[in-house]
């Protein structure tokens, strides 16, 4: 899906409209922390997933 300048253009002057320009800052920066927070959450998840592969593979192990 590729939008032509025009289309964003169009897209900002709605929002601007519909939100005011008081609210877009702050609009922004709420975005910005929901894509950190899900970009930490796939980074704690990456990080279990590897422990728990971990886990599998000592208890995979022979014992002596």
């Amino acid at each position: 899906m590729d939008l032509s300048f025009g289309e964003i253009l169009v897209i900002l002057i709605v929002g601007l409209i519909l939100f005011g320009p008081n609210k877009i800052p702050e609009f922004a920066k709420q975005c910005g922390r929901a894509v950190n927070m899900f970009k930490q959450g796939l980074k704690e998840g990456l990080e279990e997933d590897k422990k728990i592969e971990a886990a599998k593979t000592q208890d995979a192990l022979p014992k002596p």
